[in-house]
């Protein structure tokens, strides 16, 4: 598990760090808001840990800076434990606060449980990201960098196919049958066709439809 570490304080990172490491997960370090920004523009995180009060910009405002086009839960950190900067936390979109000073087995255990709730919620809506490319499949949208696409209803279908097989060997017929159904009437050109257009759609994100010489597709990721 990758977990981002905001906060200004350094032995703050340095405790956070050693805690997350020990326990097996890569920690990254940014020393305010703005880095954290870039960094998440930059990188994918399974979970962030932003401290509230840091120069530059502050926990709040690079949350919902984040929130534009990440889905990357957060757990707030701050010396600051009234009620309404908490609420506040939590409507521009954190998942936790934790108030200082606080004991790092605590933020650990905090991490467990939201990055546990994050990946049900993601199960329900059947959401999938990978790096910049977040598709709902239940909401039928798919982003690329933030930017939502428009893709044709058989393009959504070809990706969805291929992503729910992520991994998997597809086949030119297996796909026809599959994503086009027993009675329709072509050839694989037909694949090819929209695999180009899909593939077009989907900018740098394109090489994770991987071609399988003179068989077909996989979606590998």
């Amino acid at each position: 598990m990758k977990v981002l570490i905001v906060d200004d304080e350094k032995m703050i990172r340095d405790v956070l760090r050693e805690y997350v490491e020990f326990e097996g997960n890569e920690a990254y370090e940014a020393e305010d808001g703005l880095q954290a920004v870039r960094m998440c523009k930059e990188g994918d995180y399974d979970i962030i840990l932003m401290d509230v009060m840091m120069p530059g910009l502050d926990g709040f405002s690079a949350v919902k800076e984040i929130r534009k086009t990440k889905d990357i839960p957060v757990i707030m950190l701050s010396a600051r434990g009234e009620e309404y900067d908490k609420l506040f936390g939590f409507e521009v979109g954190a998942d936790d606060y934790v108030t200082k000073p606080f004991s790092p087995k605590e933020v650990m255990a905090r991490i467990a449980a939201v990055t546990k709730r994050h990946r049900a919620g993601a199960a329900r809506r059947e959401t999938y990201k990978f790096e910049g490319l977040e598709i709902d499949m239940k909401g039928r949208n798919v982003y690329v960098d933030g930017e939502k696409l428009e893709l044709t209803p058989k393009e959504y279908e070809l990706l969805f196919y291929l992503v729910r097989n992520n991994g998997i060997a597809l086949s030119r017929e297996k796909l026809l049958s599959d994503v086009w159904g027993f009675d329709f009437y072509g050839d694989d050109r037909t694949v090819d066709t929209h695999i180009k257009m899909l593939r077009s759609s989907l900018g740098e994100y394109r090489k994770f439809i991987v071609t399988l010489r003179g068989m077909g597709y996989k979606f590998e990721a």
